[in-house]
């Protein structure tokens, strides 16, 4: 599947994946600072979500096949890839299946485990905006508020709100929900068992419960040369709360 992307720069290629529910814009002003030192950056919508083609195919492994098209269409050497979430794991996929590609991995809030689905709330919310009915960003808010009070989170979904058919007034979600909640099992799943000594980073939140003390056992499984860092007061979304924390985090990993 050829996906979407941005690309900013010019230099080492550093490729970064978005999480669930995510869009490669979402990491706009922290790849043109990357691509300021020197990196050339692609932001890439996966498949289902962002500008990104819809199927009914997803899961990890098709993911990380669209990765490999993706870094053989652009004829990249040895890339970098950063995945957040979702992207994080597709990363780890991406390693299990095709070793050897990448020069760094840098995985964001997310361990290689199974997790238990934990998107109810949120699948509630978005299968409440009736499209046919609700015409305003305005009242998408208003009708997800009825089951998010985060306003951090809300402001994340309604980013995916795009003019499906202007002229009669018609909006729609970017990212394909019926997929996604039909299949959304699929994002919890365990990164299978390999070895790797690719150099990796591992970035958590302090104040997130995505990667554990125990978790750590499952990257030593998968990973002989990876080192963990965890930013003081960031929840899951690290890069959005603390950006120049995370900024420097990585930029200390890529120029060792």
């Amino acid at each position: 599947m050829k996906l979407a992307y941005r690309e900013f720069g010019t230099g080492q290629a550093l490729i970064i994946l978005h999480g669930l529910f995510g869009q490669s814009d979402n990491w706009n002003t922290l790849a043109k600072n990357f691509a300021e030192q020197n990196f050339r950056v692609f932001t890439v919508d996966q498949r289902n979500h962002g500008l990104s083609p819809h199927s009914a195919v997803w899961n990890y492994e098709v993911m990380a096949d669209d990765l490999h098209e993706f870094i053989l269409e652009h004829n990249l050497h040895q890339p970098i890839i950063l995945g957040h979430s979702m992207g994080g794991k597709t990363a780890m996929f991406f390693e299990w299946k095709y070793a050897h590609v990448t020069s760094k991995i840098i995985i964001v809030d997310i361990s290689p485990r199974a997790y238990g689905p934990h998107h109810s709330d949120v699948l509630k919310a978005l299968n409440a905006v009736d499209f046919s009915v609700t015409k305003t960003r305005k009242e998408a808010e208003a009708k997800l508020s009825e089951y998010i009070s985060d306003l951090g989170t809300k402001q994340f979904l309604l980013k995916n709100i795009y003019w499906k058919d202007a002229e009669n007034n018609i909006m729609d979600w970017r990212f394909n929900l019926k997929v996604i909640g039909d299949q959304i099992e699929v994002v919890g799943i365990e990164v299978p068992v390999f070895k790797s000594d690719v150099s990796c980073l591992v970035i958590s939140g302090e104040r997130s419960n995505y990667i554990s003390e125990k978790d750590l056992e499952d990257f030593d499984l998968r990973f002989t040369n990876y080192t963990l860092q965890t930013i003081a007061g960031a929840g899951h979304w690290v890069h959005a709360e603390k950006p120049k924390e995370f900024f420097d985090v990585v930029m200390e990993f890529l120029n060792k």
